[in-house]
């Protein structure tokens, strides 16, 4: 019911990872992102929740994979989380923008050196014909990850999805599901009860 649901989705949401966290639920930060593809078809992926705070939910990228170039040309995305063991779902839509350089550097470097080696490649998702190419080249990049542990890839981005709509599913055993959504509106978030 929305009445007792707090104003804001951000408290809610955190209020449903944290239950899933202290549960001990596997993977509690995997979400799937969805984005639209230059001839408008539909990709997903499952990333990692990087951050969510007032200014929206926070994931990270390579600027050069398929995801970073359908963001920069059509910046709108989705995101699913799904806790299985809760019945919980929460699905978020709106418009994405990169980090600033300072905040890509800060994540960028917050990852492990086999992962900043990887990302340094520059070459996600592209066809591997040989992984023997791959492993001697991911060695050379990590080699070189760790004479300058500083080094940032430059095309490494955090993104924030500012959402227009948050919609929180709870399951019921009755099949009497509550669905609730949030609606960013001129002045702030609006509830609204769904047919479940």
């Amino acid at each position: 019911m929305p009445e007792p649901a707090p104003d804001d989705p951000v408290r809610l949401f955190l209020s449903w990872l944290s239950d899933a966290v202290a549960d001990g639920l596997r993977d509690p930060h995997a979400m799937v992102l969805s984005t639209v593809d230059e001839a408008g078809d539909p990709d997903a992926r499952v990333l990692i929740l990087k951050g969510v705070d007032g200014s929206g939910w926070q994931f990270a990228g390579h600027a050069f994979s398929p995801k970073g170039h359908q963001l920069a040309v059509r910046p709108r995305a989705a995101l699913t989380f799904y806790w299985p063991e809760h019945g919980r779902q929460v699905r978020l839509r709106g418009p994405v923008t990169p980090g600033s350089a300072q905040d890509n550097a800060t994540d960028f470097l917050g990852r492990s050196a086999s992962a900043r080696a990887e990302s340094l490649l520059g070459r996600q998702s592209q066809y591997l014909a040989d992984p023997g190419e791959r492993d001697q080249a991911l060695e050379k990049s990590l080699a070189m990850v760790e004479r300058e542990p500083s080094l940032v890839d430059s095309a490494w981005t955090r993104y924030t999805l500012a959402p227009v709509e948050v919609e929180f599913w709870q399951a019921a055993k009755t099949r009497d599901h509550t669905r609730l959504r949030y609606e960013r509106t001129d002045k702030g978030w609006e509830r609204f009860q769904l047919w479940s």
